[in-house]
């Protein structure tokens, strides 16, 4: 059972309707009580930093993921879910982000002030892209901000007038910064692969 963080600013149904389609039940998780009966967390995002990471801390959530994420249990952070993990962003720069993740967030670089589209992911080998090619790692993304494409656990990088970081992994932790619910058969497969990391 994987569950499914909800503090009012995720892209829920879309997550949960692409879990489904890959056999892997799931379930919304408003409060930390709730960790206690599921397997492994997404923790998806739409919105600015400074108003979800208030939103976890109101529900006692942040609490519960850190505690969650300490004990090196799956995770996977989506756009900015992933964002989270940082210690902070230039988009909030008084809000605190769950600090597993060292350095913070920035904006992107290209033309316009946010990155949306499809867009090529360069990887590293890692289960979390097996069976994806490299000339056709093609993924959805939405954003304006990013960790640095240095960041350390940084294992792909995508482009969008400078090299942002695209994936993160320590361990069972993991972030991605696009969108694999809206990634079509590229996104269905790093889903399927991030289960198959921790459900053996």
């Amino acid at each position: 059972m994987v569950g499914i963080i909800d503090y009012g600013a995720g892209n829920l149904y879309s997550v949960q309707k692409a879990l489904a389609y890959l056999g892997i039940t799931s379930s919304l998780v408003t409060q930390a009580g709730g960790l206690d009966h599921v397997n492994a967390v997404i923790l998806p995002g739409v919105g600015a930093f400074g108003e979800a990471a208030h939103r976890l801390e109101i529900t006692g959530l942040n609490t519960g993921l850190e505690r969650w994420i300490g004990e090196n249990r799956p995770f996977l952070g989506i756009c900015l879910g992933m964002q989270l993990l940082a210690s902070s962003s230039e988009e909030s720069p008084s809000a605190q982000g769950l600090g597993v993740i060292q350095g913070g967030c920035r904006p992107v670089q290209g033309t316009r002030r946010i990155h949306m589209g499809w867009n090529r992911v360069s990887h590293q080998p890692d289960l979390l892209f097996y069976g994806i090619p490299e000339k056709e790692s093609y993924f959805y993304f939405v954003h304006g901000y990013a960790l640095p494409a240095h960041t350390e656990g940084v294992i792909a990088v995508s482009e969008y007038g400078a090299p942002f970081a695209a994936a993160f992994r320590a361990g069972d932790l993991c972030g991605v910064q696009f969108h694999p619910e809206k990634s079509g058969k590229n996104g269905l497969r790093f889903l399927e692969n991030w289960r198959k990391t921790w459900d053996v």
